[in-house]
């Protein structure tokens, strides 16, 4: 007996139809309050960790490291070098991440900086160069990423003499290709001003604008250095030279991409083009300047300004130090110098200077202490001479 084929119509209902849901909004960072974020450039030699503590020992509420050695390449597989030379990478372990995340919670500094290699040259018209420098930045950005950071600072580079709109160019394609794949989860990338030395891109914002404009898709903001400024030519040493100065880079880039201040007095003379830091309020800016920068109320965060209409800076805004450790004491010295031109002198338990180390940075302990090995060995070796010498005398 012939089966009945079943002819019930199944109907087309755009209701059933699956429906991804929308991508939820990042929350802002518990940091990101609208108070005042003032930080300091620490070191991670060591464990990178220490960072957080040396930051929070300062009396920092915010700050920023490399997080990797700064001046040299690092590649992507150990395996593939030679086992007697090369450069070697250093690895950042998950567990090593994760521990660091986990701290600066329990801290509550933010924001996070990473500062990209030196050596990065995204501009190059050299394609080995550029091609190494797009695999460094990548590399940064996944690192910045595995430490849970805000911010990635690089600067844009130097067309090393070529044409001025194929640099900027290449710094685009540059950066498109470094974050091809990459999931930033909330991190933005940030273009430092430079002074101008030689041929580098970036002492005028017209020139960062041209890269900001060509990567509509990317998370770029923009981190500017009062050091850099006053070399390539902006004088901000008075009011009427930083309304100047502020009113070009609305015009430009815009005040709502500046994310991160550096705050760095200046060695060189205004329009210099030499990139000489100094310690707040003892170069050639000054501390008056320094003062109204961070209370202008384009710049200070908006909680800062509490009771004054004026107050619209940006929340989250982060000014941090680069300045140099010439002597013990100069980083607490410097943080504690910002604090006092926004009006507040921290209290002995904010800044326990008796847990940092009595010589300033590790770093230069470390630094220190190598070079005395190193001396020990060449007058050892000058001893062991002398004494093989003496005794083929006596052989003799």
């Amino acid at each position: 007996m012939e089966e009945l084929q079943n002819k019930t119509l199944l109907l087309y209902d755009a209701t059933d139809e699956y429906r991804p849901e929308e991508p939820k909004p990042l929350e802002p960072p518990a940091w990101m309050d609208g108070s005042m974020r003032i930080g300091i450039h620490t070191s991670i030699a060591g464990d990178i960790a220490e960072s957080l503590e040396i930051a929070h020992r300062l009396g920092a509420n915010a700050l920023q490291i490399f997080s990797a050695s700064p001046r040299m390449w690092h590649v992507a597989d150990e395996a593939s070098l030679p086992a007697t030379r090369g450069p070697k990478r250093e690895r950042l372990s998950p567990a090593e991440m994760q521990r660091f995340r986990a701290r600066r919670k329990e801290l509550s500094l933010g924001p996070l900086v990473v500062h990209a290699n030196y050596l990065i040259n995204l501009a190059s018209p050299d394609r080995v160069l550029r091609v190494r420098s797009i695999q460094a930045f990548h590399d940064e950005l996944v690192r910045a990423v595995g430490l849970g950071a805000d911010y990635l600072v690089v600067h844009p580079g130097s067309g090393r003499g070529g044409d001025a709109r194929q640099a900027v160019e290449n710094v685009a394609q540059a950066l498109r290709q470094a974050t091809r794949g990459l999931r930033l989860d909330g991190l933005r990338i940030l273009l430092e001003n430079t002074a101008g030395q030689g041929t580098s891109l970036g002492a005028t914002f017209s020139e960062i604008k041209a890269i900001l404009d060509l990567c509509p898709e990317l998370p770029l903001g923009v981190c500017v250095d009062t050091a850099h400024l006053f070399a390539a030519g902006f004088d901000i040493r008075d009011a009427q030279g930083l309304e100047m100065t502020l009113r070009a880079i609305e015009g430009t880039v815009g005040l709502a991409r500046v994310d991160i201040i550096h705050c760095n007095d200046s060695k060189a003379p205004l329009g210099s083009r030499v990139d000489r830091h100094e310690h707040i309020g003892k170069g050639k800016i000054g501390l008056a300047a320094f003062q109204r920068i961070l209370n202008h109320p384009l710049l200070a965060p908006a909680a800062a300004g509490q009771g004054n209409p004026a107050a619209r800076g940006g929340v989250g805004r982060a000014f941090i130090l680069e300045t140099p450790i010439d002597k013990p004491g100069d980083d607490l010295r410097n943080v504690r110098a910002l604090w006092k031109l926004v009006g507040k002198t921290l209290p002995a338990s904010e800044t326990p200077a008796a847990g940092l180390p009595k010589d300033g940075f590790r770093i230069r302990r470390a630094a220190r202490k190598k070079k005395l090995v190193a001396r020990r060995r060449v007058k050892g070796k000058a001893r062991a001479g002398k004494r093989a010498k003496g005794a083929r005398r006596r052989a003799r």
